[in-house]
């Protein structure tokens, strides 16, 4: 039986648990006066303000990262993965990722969601027990976190910022033919980390700048981090462009459950403020 879902995990561990990471984090601000350097967490996309001064900001992002790490699940022995974007993708069926702000004065709060889904088949051996084996795996990860600018000035900004993030990962793996035809399986895990760091802006030019930001923490998980960084490039105040690169990682492992993962890879944008 070990010898019959492994193949299978092998394959939903390198296509299903890497799927959220085919799509991710765009980090957009700019402009050369304090009031057009917005937060880098955040596309401006669409920015409104109130009349009590408040902003808000929201957008969906791109990018195209790959995985490396060891995961386990089905109460297997622990595997390593290695999947480019390029085996990601696919195997998506389906990828939805989005950032939105609230900021009042040096004041911010953030979210950040990603969500995707990734299916794939494969033969087993000999064809006795089952003749193939389908697995899906559906990845969330969210944050949400408050920001506090501890430095501001007409060509950037820099939040210091804390935050939470959820992260719930569930695989099904299910038999065809054979004697096990039928038999179907589902594992996962739901967990909540800790989180603090740096983001921050700034305006090489009116249409130039750079954005990232910097996280770390802990929880239920060993370790959880994120880094980014990436430049922009404004058109006009509703249209910029921005290319970086974003690395995230995280250890959770409990109950036979493994994820331990490091997600990387280039994250490009265009950016579109109303």
């Amino acid at each position: 039986m070990k010898d019959l879902i492994l193949p299978a995990v092998s394959v939903a561990v390198k296509f299903g648990l890497a799927s959220m990471t085919a799509l991710g984090a765009v980090l957009l601000a700019g402009g050369a006066k304090a009031a057009d350097v917005y937060s880098p967490m955040v596309p401006e996309t669409q920015q409104v303000v109130t009349e009590e001064g408040w902003t808000f900001a929201v957008a969906p992002y791109f990018w195209a990262a790959g995985i490396s790490g060891e995961v386990g699940s089905f109460g297997l022995p622990p595997v390593d993965i290695n999947a480019d974007f390029g085996d990601i993708f696919d195997h998506l069926d389906f990828g939805a990722m989005a950032i939105g702000e609230a900021r009042y004065d040096r004041y911010s709060i953030f979210a950040d969601i990603m969500y995707s889904k990734i299916s794939g088949s494969a033969g087993t051996p000999r064809g006795i027990l089952a003749s193939s084996a389908s697995v899906s795996s559906e990845t969330f990860a969210g944050l949400i976190g408050a920001g506090y600018s501890v430095l501001e000035s007409n060509s950037g900004r820099l939040d210091v910022v804390v935050g939470a993030r959820v992260w719930s990962v569930d695989n099904d793996i299910s038999f065809s033919g054979g004697i096990l035809d039928g038999v179907s399986r589902n594992d996962g895990a739901t967990w909540v980390d800790a989180v603090a760091g740096f983001r921050g802006n700034y305006a090489i030019t009116p249409e130039i700048y750079l954005t990232g930001w910097g996280l770390v923490g802990a929880g239920e998980a060993d370790i959880d981090w994120d880094v980014a960084g990436a430049v922009g490039y404004r058109f006009n105040d509703r249209i910029s462009a921005v290319a970086g690169y974003r690395a995230l990682g995280v250890d959770y492992s409990s109950d036979g459950f493994v994820f331990d993962v490091v997600q990387q890879g280039p994250i490009l944008g265009l950016v579109m403020r109303f």
